[in-house]
C-alpha cells in the first residue's frame, strides 16, 4: 500500500474512540463493526489540537468528540443544535433566540464569549459571518459530519489568535464512496414548528484509487413556533411584580406632560381611554402584550452544497480541493413597530384631538419644582389660549399653539416587525501535499471565502414621518405635503390608524454585511527518524507559516443609518475595516521514556507561534504576539494515563471592536435608581438624576421600562490591543484491560484572560454611580456618563436624544473560568443485545467577569440576570444508554441541567432599590413590585429524556424514530424582565430549557 492510500484509509477509518478523549459514545448497528478497531495504530492522522501527523493519538490536551452516530440518534438538524447540548458549552445565538438574533448561529465555549473560540472544518478556518469574526454554524454541512471535536483551552499556538477558550472542529467524511440520502421531518406535539430536512451525498473512487470525489447537497426548512402557542408564554409577566405586563409602547397611545386634573401635582404620562375620548386620570395604563408575536423557533430555510476531491498527480504529489456553498434565510418576528417614546410636536388644532385631550395638554403645570412643592399651579396655556388654539389652523396665526410630548403608540394595525436575513456563503480551498522522506511530508494550500448577508427590515414606522403626520390641522392634509403625507390619528382607540396612514408611515430598509477571508498555509511535518535513547517512537515535529487577510463591512441604507425606524433598537451605521496576519509556527512531540517499568509512555509536547497583525486604518498600530504551549502525558501502567497542558494564547481585536463607530442601542435593566419615589426621599439622589439629564419636574415620576430595556451607548476603539490568556489542564484517562469496553476520563481546566476586550455590564454602569449614592456627586464622571431622556428623565426613549448607559469598549477586563470535564463509556455484549453506556459531563467551579478594575468581579456560574445573560449551570451531563439488536437499536438519552438562581449581586441591587423606593417589606412575601418575585429567583434542576428507535429495514434502508423531551417538560417561568432579551424571552429561557415541548422526528436513510 502506498503512502497516499494509507492516508486515505486513515481518513476514512479514524474514529474518536482512539483519541483518548471524552466521548459521547453510542452503539453502531449491531452488524456494523466499528471501523476504528481496524485502524493500524502505526499509521498517521491529524488530531484536533496539533499540526503533527503522529501515531501517538492520545494527546495531552482533552478533546470531546460527538460522533455522526450520536447526531443521527438525536436527529440534530444544524450544527448549533449539536453543540448547544454538549456540557461545558453555554447556549449562544441560535434558533431559540428571536429578538437579538442577527441571522446567524454561534458557539460559546465555557461561557467566555462566542468571539473567543474558533470554528474549524477539517482543521481549516472558514470565512466569518460578521464583523465580530464569528463563523455562522448554519453553514456547516451536517450530512457530511463524521464527528465534532471540541478542544478546551488556549489553542492559539496551533490555530492562531481567537482560540482562547478553545476550538470546535467539524471533521467531515472523507473518501466517501457510494450514494447516501436522508429525508427527515420533525413536528411538535402541538402541531407546530415543522422542521423538514433532505440531504443527498454522492462519492466515488477513480483511477484505481488514486482519486476520490464527493459531493453533497442539502435543503432544510423550519416553521416558527409562536410564544402565543404555549400557555406559559401567552402573556408577558413582569419579573418584578409577578403581574401580567408588557411594553409601555402600547395602544391606545400614551403621552407625557399631560395634566387632566389641572392641579399642581397633576402632571404625568397618561394613556388615551379605550374609547379614545380623553386621558385616563391616573398613571395606570394597559401595557402592550408583545409575547404572542414573538417566536421560540425562528423560521429557517437553507440550501447547501459541499464538494471535495483528491487526486494523486504523481507518486510524490497529491492535489486536493474543497468547496462549500450555502444560502440560508433566517426570519425574526417581533411585536409591531410604533413610536417608542419619541418627542413630537402636536398642534392644538390637530383635528383628531378631543376637547378633553387638548385641555389635558394645556393644563400641564409649568411651575418650577420648588413652586410645585408649594402647591403652586401654572398651566402651560390658559383655557382661553387653549380654546383659541383649537381653531387656529395656520401656523402664522398668533393663536396657533403646539405642545411637545413624548409619544408611545404601538402600530397594532400594521402587524409584526420582520427582519429577513439572507446569507450567501462560499469558501473554496486548493492544496497540494506530498512526501519529502518516508517520515516527513509537506502540505501547502490556499483558500478564499466570502459571506454576504442582506437584512431586510419590514413593518417599521419611520419616526420622521410620525412627526410629520402629527403636524396636521385637517383630516386630509399635513402642514408639510411634500411627500404625500397622510395625517395620523394617534388620539383614538386601538384601530384608529387606517391602512392609508400606515402606508405613509411604513417603509422597508436594508443592511448588507460583507466579509471575506483569504488565507495561505504551508506546513512541513513528520518525525526526524530518530528517538531519545529511552523511547521507541521518533521525535515528531511540525513547522510552517500562515497568512490571513480579513475584510468586513456593514453597508446600510439611509433609513437604517438614520435610526429613523421605530423600535429598531438604534441606528446601523456604515462600518468597514480589515487586517492582515503573518504567522510562523512550530510544534514538537518528544517521547522521553517508553516501554519501561512505570513508564509505559512519557511524552512531552511543545509549540510556539509568532504573529504580526497589520490593521487597515490610518495611524493604527500593528500588533506582534507570541503564543506558546507545553504539555505532556505519562502512562505509568497500561490502561492509565495522566495528561496535562499549559498554553499562553492571545486574541486580537476584531473588526467590529476596532472600527464600529459610537452608537446608541438597547440593553437590559430591570430597575433604574432614579425611578419611583426614591429621589423624592434623597436630595443627593435627585441631584444626580437631574445632572444626568432628567428634568426636575420628572423627579418622582420616572419609571422603569416595562419591557426591561434601556438605551446604552458604545462603539469600537482603534487603540485596543490584543487580550492575553493563560490556561492549563490536567487530567487522567482510564482504560483498564481487565474491564474490556470500559474507558473514563477526567480533566480539570483553568482559563484566565487579562487585558480582556470588554464593555461594562448594565449593572456595572449603574453601580459605578449609584452604589454609594450618599457620597456620589452630581459632577462624578461615573454619574454624568449616564444620559437620560430630556423629556421624561427615563433611560429609554429615542436613541437620538437618550444615550442611556455608557458601555465603552476597553482592554480593562478580566475573565476567568475553571471546572472539570468527565466521561465514562462502557460497551459489552449482554447476550441478547450489545449494550453501550456513555456519560459526558461538566462541573464548572467558577466563571467570573470584571469589565474594569473598579467593576464588580461578577460570578455567573449557576446564576441568571441581565448581567449573566446565557445560563451556565454548575453541573451538566448527558447520559446515553443504547441496546443494539440484530436489526434495530433502541437508545435513551438523559440530559441533566443543574439548579440555577437569580444572581445574588443583582438581588442585592434590587433590595437596595426597593428600600430606596420605600417598599414596606422588601424581603417579605409582598414586596410591592419593587424587586424580583421570590418564585422567579430559582430554576430547579431539569431532566430531559429523548427516546430513539433505529430500524435497519434492509441493507440499504434505515428508519430512525425519535421522541424528544419524552415527558413534555415545560420550562420554568421567571418572567420577561429578569434577564437579557436575547435569552430571557417568553417568560422563560428557551435557549437553555426546552420551550417547544414534546417533539416527534422521523428519518429515512438510504445507502447504495
Amino acid at each position: 500500500m502506498n503512502t497516499f492510500s494509507k492516508r486515505a484509509l486513515l481518513r476514512a477509518s479514524a474514529a474518536p474512540a482512539i483519541l483518548g478523549a471524552s466521548l459521547i459514545a453510542s452503539a453502531a448497528m449491531a452488524q456494523d463493526a466499528p471501523q476504528a478497531a481496524e485502524a493500524d495504530m502505526g499509521d498517521t492522522i491529524v488530531v484536533t489540537g496539533s499540526l503533527i501527523r503522529n501515531p501517538n493519538l492520545e494527546r495531552s490536551t482533552p478533546v470531546t468528540a460527538t460522533t455522526a452516530d450520536q447526531i443521527e440518534l438525536k436527529q440534530n438538524n444544524t450544527a448549533e443544535d449539536i453543540l448547544r447540548e454538549i456540557p461545558g458549552i453555554v447556549p449562544s445565538i441560535g434558533s431559540a433566540v428571536n429578538n437579538g438574533n442577527g441571522g446567524a448561529s454561534f458557539v460559546n465555549l465555557r461561557g467566555l464569549g462566542s468571539n473567543r473560540n474558533i470554528v474549524l472544518l477539517d482543521g481549516d478556518r472558514l470565512v466569518p459571518a460578521e464583523l465580530n469574526g464569528r463563523f455562522d454554524l448554519n453553514n456547516v454541512p451536517v450530512a457530511l459530519v463524521e464527528r465534532v471535536d471540541v478542544l478546551t483551552g488556549g489553542a492559539s499556538t496551533t490555530y492562531g489568535a481567537d482560540a482562547i477558550s478553545g476550538v470546535v472542529n467539524f471533521v467531515t467524511k472523507s473518501d466517501f464512496s457510494g450514494l447516501e440520502g436522508t429525508v427527515s421531518n420533525q413536528i411538535t406535539e402541538e402541531g407546530d414548528g415543522n422542521y423538514f430536512r433532505a440531504d443527498v451525498t454522492m462519492g466515488a473512487n477513480f483511477d484505481d484509487g488514486k482519486g476520490n470525489a464527493v459531493f453533497s447537497i442539502g435543503y432544510q426548512q423550519s416553521d416558527p413556533v409562536y410564544q402565543g402557542g404555549r400557555d406559559y408564554s401567552v402573556f408577558n409577566i413582569d419579573s418584578y411584580s409577578g403581574a401580567i405586563g408588557g411594553s409601555g409602547t402600547s395602544s391606545p397611545s400614551r403621552f407625557t406632560g399631560t395634566n387632566p386634573s389641572g392641579t399642581a401635582t397633576g402632571n404625568g404620562t397618561r394613556q388615551v381611554t379605550a374609547d379614545g375620548t380623553a386621558f385616563r386620570p391616573t398613571t395606570a395604563f394597559d401595557a402592550f402584550n408583545f409575547n404572542p408575536y414573538n417566536v421560540f423557533q425562528t423560521p429557517f430555510e437553507r440550501f447547501n452544497m459541499f464538494g471535495a476531491a483528491r487526486y494523486e498527480v504523481s507518486d510524490a504529489v497529491e492535489a486536493y480541493t474543497r468547496g462549500i456553498f450555502s444560502k440560508n434565510t433566517v426570519k425574526t418576528i417581533i411585536a409591531p413597530s410604533g413610536a417608542f417614546g419619541i418627542a413630537v410636536d402636536i398642534p392644538l388644532s390637530n383635528p383628531f384631538l378631543t376637547t378633553a385631550q387638548r385641555n389635558a395638554f394645556c393644563q400641564r403645570n409649568v411651575a418650577t419644582a420648588a413652586q410645585i412643592a408649594q402647591g403652586i399651579y401654572t398651566p402651560l396655556y390658559t383655557q382661553a389660549e387653549c380654546n383659541a388654539a383649537a381653531v387656529a389652523t395656520d401656523p402664522n396665526d398668533p393663536n396657533y399653539r403646539e405642545v411637545t410630548t413624548a409619544l408611545s403608540r404601538r402600530a397594532t394595525e400594521l402587524g409584526p416587525r420582520i427582519s429577513e436575513f439572507t446569507t450567501t456563503f462560499f469558501d473554496y480551498k486548493l492544496g497540494f501535499r506530498g512526501d519529502i522522506t518516508d517520515t516527513i511530508s509537506w502540505d501547502a494550500s490556499g483558500a478564499y471565502g466570502e459571506s454576504e448577508q442582506t437584512q431586510t427590515q419590514k413593518g417599521y414606522w419611520l419616526n420622521s414621518r410620525v412627526r410629520q403626520a402629527l403636524q396636521a390641522t385637517s383630516t386630509t392634509d399635513c402642514l408639510d405635503t411634500s411627500n404625500g403625507c397622510v395625517p395620523l390619528n394617534v388620539f383614538g382607540p386601538d384601530g384608529s390608524i387606517t391602512p392609508e396612514m400606515n402606508a405613509f408611515l411604513n417603509a422597508n430598509s436594508q443592511v448588507v454585511t460583507k466579509t471575506s477571508l483569504a488565507q495561505a498555509n504551508a506546513t512541513i511535518s513528520g518525525d526526524f527518524g530518530w528517538s531519545i535513547p529511552w523511547a521507541s517512537d521518533a521525535v515528531a515535529f511540525a513547522i510552517g507559516g500562515e497568512y490571513r487577510k480579513y475584510t468586513a463591512s456593514q453597508e446600510s441604507d439611509l433609513l437604517s443609518q438614520s435610526g429613523d425606524l421605530g423600535g429598531a433598537g438604534g441606528a446601523a451605521p456604515n462600518i468597514a475595516g480589515g487586517y492582515d496576519v503573518y504567522e510562523a509556527f512550530g510544534e514538537l512531540v518528544l517521547p522521553l521514556v517508553q516501554d519501561k517499568p512505570f513508564f509505559q509512555d512519557l511524552t512531552l509536547e511543545t509549540g510556539i507561534r509568532y504573529s504580526k497583525y497589520s490593521v487597515d486604518a490610518p495611524s493604527s498600530p500593528s500588533y506582534k504576539t507570541t503564543t506558546w504551549k507545553a504539555g505532556g502525558s505519562w502512562t505509568p501502567v497500561e490502561g492509565f494515563k495522566i495528561r496535562g497542558n499549559y498554553a499562553h494564547a492571545v486574541r486580537a481585536p476584531n473588526i467590529a471592536e476596532l472600527f464600529a463607530p459610537v452608537n446608541t442601542l438597547l440593553t437590559n435593566l430591570g430597575t433604574d435608581p432614579c425611578s419611583g419615589n426614591a429621589p423624592l426621599l434623597d436630595a443627593n439622589l435627585a441631584a444626580v438624576c437631574v445632572a444626568q439629564g432628567a428634568p426636575a419636574s420628572t423627579i418622582g415620576a420616572i419609571t422603569n421600562d416595562p419591557a426591561g430595556q434601556v438605551n446604552y451607548t458604545g462603539g469600537g476603539n482603534l487603540d485596543l490591543k490584543p487580550e492575553k490568556s493563560n490556561s492549563w489542564t490536567i487530567g487522567a484517562v482510564f482504560q483498564p484491560s481487565a474491564l474490556s469496553g470500559f474507558s473514563a476520563t477526567v480533566d480539570y481546566y483553568n482559563i484566565k484572560i487579562t487585558d480582556a476586550i470588554t464593555s461594562p455590564t448594565p449593572g456595572d454602569a449603574v453601580a459605578a454611580c449609584f452604589d454609594n449614592i450618599t457620597a456620589a456627586s452630581a459632577t462624578d464622571p461615573a454619574c454624568t456618563a449616564i444620559r437620560r431622556n430630556p423629556l421624561t428623565g427615563e433611560l429609554f426613549g429615542e436613541a437620538a436624544t437618550t444615550p442611556g448607559l455608557s458601555l465603552v469598549t476597553s482592554n480593562l477586563g478580566r475573565l476567568s473560568t475553571d471546572g472539570v470535564d468527565f466521561s465514562v463509556n462502557y460497551q459489552r455484549d449482554v447476550g441478547f443485545a450489545n449494550l453501550a453506556l456513555s456519560l459526558i459531563g461538566n462541573w464548572t467551579n467558577s466563571s467570573k467577569f470584571q469589565a474594569t478594575s473598579v467593576s464588580l468581579n461578577r460570578e455567573c456560574v449557576g446564576y441568571y440576570s441581565v448581567n449573566c445573560a446565557s445560563i451556565q449551570p454548575k453541573w451538566q451531563f448527558s447520559q446515553r444508554t443504547t441496546l443494539g439488536f440484530e436489526s434495530f437499536d433502541i437508545s435513551l438519552l438523559w440530559r441533566y441541567i443543574d439548579t440555577v438562581k437569580y444572581e445574588p449581586q443583582q438581588l442585592e441591587d434590587d433590595l437596595a432599590a426597593a428600600i430606596d423606593a420605600g417598599c414596606e417589606d422588601p424581603n417579605g412575601a409582598d414586596p410591592d413590585g419593587c424587586m424580583v418575585e421570590p418564585e422567579f429567583r430559582k430554576i430547579k434542576a431539569e431532566h430531559y429524556f429523548d427516546l430513539t428507535g433505529r430500524f435497519q429495514v434492509s441493507d440499504q434502508v434505515t428508519i430512525t424514530l425519535t421522541a424528544q423531551n419524552l415527558f413534555n417538560n415545560k420550562p420554568k417561568v421567571v418572567g420577561n424582565t429578569i434577564g437579557s432579551t436575547s435569552y430571557n424571552s417568553g417568560n422563560v429561557y428557551p435557549s437553555t430549557y426546552d420551550a417547544l415541548g414534546r417533539r416527534y422526528a422521523a428519518a429515512v436513510k438510504f445507502r447504495f
